[in-house]
C-alpha cells in the first residue's frame, strides 16, 4: 500500500508539472479506454463455468498521459505513460503483478528521420494483431491474440504485450511502408542477462494492409528462458466495402524445443451504419518434445454497435476446442468507452 500510495503521489506531481509546461505548449492529451463485459467464460478442459462482471473485454482498459515539445526546427520530444486497470475492481494492472506504468513508459525524440524511444513500450508484434483481427488484440475474444499471447490458451508466443527496458526505432511513413525495430535487455534476479529483440514492418495501400513481424525473446522481468525463441507473424487485411477479409499466421520454434503453427481468418461485414457482424476463426497446433502434440481451435462470433463515437456495446461467443478434452463455450455482452 505504501509503494502504491508513493507511485500515486510521484506521478500526480509529474503529471502537474507536465501539465504547466504542456499547457503552455499546447501540447498534452489525456486518453484511454475503459471496458467491462457480463457473461459466462469456459475454456477447453474446464469443467466450470466462471459467471461474473470482469473488466476489459474488447480491449484491456487503460489511462494514459502523453505530450510533445518542439526542440528545434524538425526535432520533437515525446513522452507517454499509461497504466492497465481493473474497473470491475477498481484496481491497477492487468494483474497484482504488473508495474504501475503497465502499459507504455517512454520517452524519445521524432524527426524526418523517424523516431528513437526508450524504456517500457508495446511489443508490435500483439500491436498489430488490433488490425489482423475483427475482433482487434483482445486478450478475451480474438482467437489470434487468445492463442498468440493468453496462457489458458496455449500461449504459442512467449514474453509479455509489452516490454521493459526497450530501445526502439521506427522509420517515417515511407509511401504506405512503416518499420521499427526493437532491442530490450535485463538483468534478473541471478545477475544474468537476457536481450529481446524484433523487426516488424506494414504496408498500406487503399484498401490494402499487410504485415509482418519476427522477434527473438530470451525472457521477461520474471523469467529466462532455457533456450530462446523465435516467433514470426504474417498477415493482411482487404476491405471490399460490403466486407473486410483478415488472414494472418504466426509460427514460433525453440531449438531443441517445442514449436508451434497457427492460422487465423476473419471477417467483419457492416449490416447497418453503427452495425457489423464479426466472425474469426483460429487453429493451432503445438509440437512438443516429451508429449503428444496438442491442436485447437478457437471461434468467435458477434455483433458490435457504436453507440457514438466514442462508445460501443457488443454480444459475442466463443467457442474453444483443444485435442482430448472437452469443448468450452463462452457468452458474453459488453460496454467500451474511449476517451
Amino acid at each position: 500500500m505504501k509503494d502504491t500510495a508513493t507511485c500515486v503521489l510521484l506521478t500526480g506531481l509529474f503529471a502537474s508539472a507536465a501539465l504547466n509546461e504542456a499547457l503552455a505548449a499546447g501540447q498534452l492529451d489525456i486518453y484511454g479506454s475503459v471496458g467491462l463485459y457480463a457473461g459466462s467464460i469456459q475454456r477447453s478442459g474446464e469443467s466450470r463455468l466462471s459467471r461474473d462482471i470482469f473488466g476489459g473485454g474488447l480491449q484491456t482498459s487503460f489511462i494514459g498521459l502523453k505530450g510533445q515539445q518542439a526542440v528545434g526546427t524538425d526535432l520533437t520530444v515525446l513522452f507517454a505513460l499509461e497504466s492497465f486497470f481493473r474497473p470491475d475492481l477498481g484496481e491497477m494492472g492487468r494483474n497484482d503483478d504488473d508495474p504501475f506504468f503497465s502499459r507504455n513508459a517512454w520517452v524519445g525524440l521524432e524527426g524526418a528521420f523517424g523516431r528513437v524511444s526508450y524504456g517500457r513500450q508495446t511489443n508490435p508484434t500483439y500491436a498489430v494483431m488490433s488490425q489482423l483481427s475483427p475482433f482487434g488484440s483482445s486478450v478475451v475474444f480474438s482467437p489470434l491474440a487468445v492463442q498468440s499471447f493468453v496462457l489458458p490458451y496455449g500461449r504459442n508466443i512467449l514474453g509479455d504485450s509489452v516490454w521493459d527496458n526497450v530501445i526502439k526505432y521506427a522509420t517515417p511513413n515511407l509511401q504506405g511502408f512503416q518499420g521499427s525495430l526493437l532491442y530490450g535487455r535485463d538483468d534478473d534476479s541471478d545477475g544474468r542477462g537476457y536481450s529481446n529483440r524484433g523487426a516488424h514492418a506494414t504496408y498500406r495501400s487503399g484498401r490494402f494492409m499487410g504485415a509482418v513481424s519476427l522477434q527473438r525473446v530470451e525472457g521477461t522481468r520474471k523469467t529466462t528462458l532455457a533456450e530462446p525463441q523465435l516467433a514470426w507473424l504474417a498477415g493482411a487485411t482487404y476491405d471490399f466495402g460490403p466486407l473486410k477479409l483478415h488472414g494472418s499466421t504466426v509460427h514460433t520454434r525453440i531449438d531443441g524445443g517445442a514449436s508451434s503453427q497457427l492460422y487465423d481468418a476473419g471477417v467483419s461485414v457492416p449490416v447497418s451504419a453503427p452495425g457489423r457482424l464479426l466472425l474469426e476463426t483460429a487453429h493451432s497446433r503445438i509440437d512438443l518434445t516429451n508429449a503428444s502434440n496438442i491442436r485447437r481451435s478457437t471461434t468467435s462470433f458477434g455483433y458490435g454497435h457504436q453507440l457514438s463515437k466514442r462508445t460501443d456495446v457488443y454480444a459475442i461467443h466463443t467457442h474453444d476446442q483443444k485435442s482430448r478434452a472437452s469443448a468450452g463455450r463462452s457468452y458474453s455482452v459488453g460496454i467500451r468507452y474511449q476517451f
